[in-house]
């Protein structure tokens, strides 16, 4: 990651600061990494860098595949019919098949550029690419890891690496084909490889390595309590595939006579540190184990309507007092103004009644998964937190006209990713006036996407 600049000053015509509340006339200084002093109704000062528009705190990508952006636009109208979730996850695999530390590196490095470019400061990567190809290790156990870690820092991201326990192809079925890359054994294995990774980055700030068991399908029964273990030990976030699919809900009654949620809370994988990614078709008793456990959901509208997997019970997980974040997973967009629209308009359409979200709660959950994926003091423009600023125009074609008082609930309801200008990533300045760093991240994309696939 580049070196911190010196001391800056930025002046927003409008900022968001906690509490939901929209000041004028915002000045922040920024020294090293963090917020040092923020001035409301202040002029301009000659120095200041302006930054147009709202600008909102750095979002955070609570749930991210890097790999599947290479997907997009490729598996909508598959040869002999209308396709599912499984057949999209046959053509996921011919992708992961393909994949090289280098070539990762070249993929992620732009995935995570035009994630910044959307206003996103800290990435929660589930990384389940740990081997070559038949399942081979590579001389350096950790190299995929490694790779993910080189490209969130070129693209100028925090990282939650969520080194994923995948051992499994099915309840009761073996791993095969390109599944075996995925493949540490049992979950002694996963945990030895995956505690040489979390060492090695013991002392990064920008870097948490935290678990992730991919599903109750992939981790057989008696491994689970192993991957919770280890996550709690080290004290670090732990997440997992939830409900995603009814088939998924149907086969683990099957096989074990209770719900997924209720087999992963009975073996210590539900807590204050744990995600639970989707949790699409839920009964009420998951709803009470996810709120007792203080564990989290994190929503992934774009994937689940491109995936047909449902609208999940977000009303529900709320009310319960479930906290509520954001991923675009799959990356069929990437675009968390439209993940968290997402909530509140497929509740609409749900309950054909509007007002269930206001704007300060959607933004929020795209804020909240800063903590959640072990940065706890990222997510708000305070001083002492992250210097995390993005700016948002509110003179586009998609925001112009917006007012002061409606520029919250105009970026959250009407704007896009392209309407971010610029981009502070813990005080270093990665996008400006639309472009990032690392220059065309248009043509980065189309390259490494063009040399994969």
């Amino acid at each position: 990651m580049r070196p911190y600049p010196a001391r800056q000053t930025f002046w927003c015509d409008l900022a968001l600061l906690p509490g939901g509340r929209v000041a004028s006339g915002v000045t922040v200084e920024i020294d090293g990494g963090s917020i040092i002093g923020l001035t409301e109704g202040s002029p301009a000062a000659s120095d200041a860098q302006h930054l147009p528009g709202l600008v909102i705190p750095g979002l955070a990508n609570s749930h991210s595949h890097a790999f599947h952006r290479a997907l997009r636009g490729r598996t909508q109208a598959p040869t002999g019919g209308r396709g599912s979730f499984w057949t999209w996850r046959e053509l996921m695999y011919s992708v992961a098949e393909r994949l090289t530390p280098d070539s990762y590196l070249t993929l992620a490095r732009a995935v995570y550029a035009e994630m910044a470019m959307a206003g996103i400061t800290t990435v929660g990567e589930f990384h389940y690419l740990h081997h070559g190809a038949g399942g081979r290790a590579y001389d350096d156990s950790n190299t995929m890891g490694d790779a993910l870690v080189q490209a969130a820092r070129d693209a100028g991201l925090r990282i939650a690496l969520l080194d994923t326990c995948y051992l499994a192809g099915g309840f009761d079925r073996p791993l095969e084909g390109v599944q075996l890359r995925f493949d540490d054994g049992d979950a002694q294995g996963w945990a030895a490889r995956a505690t040489e990774l979390a060492t090695a980055y013991d002392d990064a700030t920008d870097v948490v390595v935290g678990a992730a068991i991919h599903s109750v399908r992939a981790v057989p029964l008696d491994q689970l309590a192993p991957v919770a273990d280890w996550a709690a030990a080290r004290e670090a976030p732990l997440h997992m595939h939830l409900s995603e699919q009814r088939a998924e809900n149907d086969a683990c009654r099957e096989r074990h006579g209770v719900t997924p949620t209720r087999l992963l809370h009975d073996h210590g994988a539900l807590g204050p540190r744990s995600s639970a990614v989707h949790a699409t078709h839920l009964v009420d008793e998951d709803i009470a184990l996810l709120a007792g456990s203080a564990t989290a959901v994190c929503l992934c509208p774009t994937t689940e309507r491109d995936l047909a997997d449902g609208i999940g019970p977000s009303l529900a997980l709320r009310d319960a007092g479930v906290e509520l974040t954001l991923g675009s997973d799959s990356h069929a967009v990437i675009d968390l103004f439209e993940e968290a629209r997402g909530v509140e308009l497929d509740s609409r359409l749900a309950t054909q009644a509007r007002g269930h979200f206001d704007g300060a709660s959607l933004l929020a959950a795209g804020t909240f998964g800063h903590a959640r994926l072990g940065f706890a003091s990222a997510g708000r423009l305070a001083v002492g937190a992250p210097a995390d600023l993005v700016a948002v125009r509110l003179d586009s074609v998609r925001t112009s006209g917006a007012l002061p008082e409606t520029a919250l609930d105009t970026v959250v309801f009407a704007a896009t990713a392209a309407d971010v200008t610029d981009v502070v990533s813990g005080g270093r300045h990665v996008v400006e006036a639309g472009r990032h760093v690392l220059g065309d991240v248009g043509l980065l994309l189309r390259n490494a996407i063009h040399d994969l696939v």
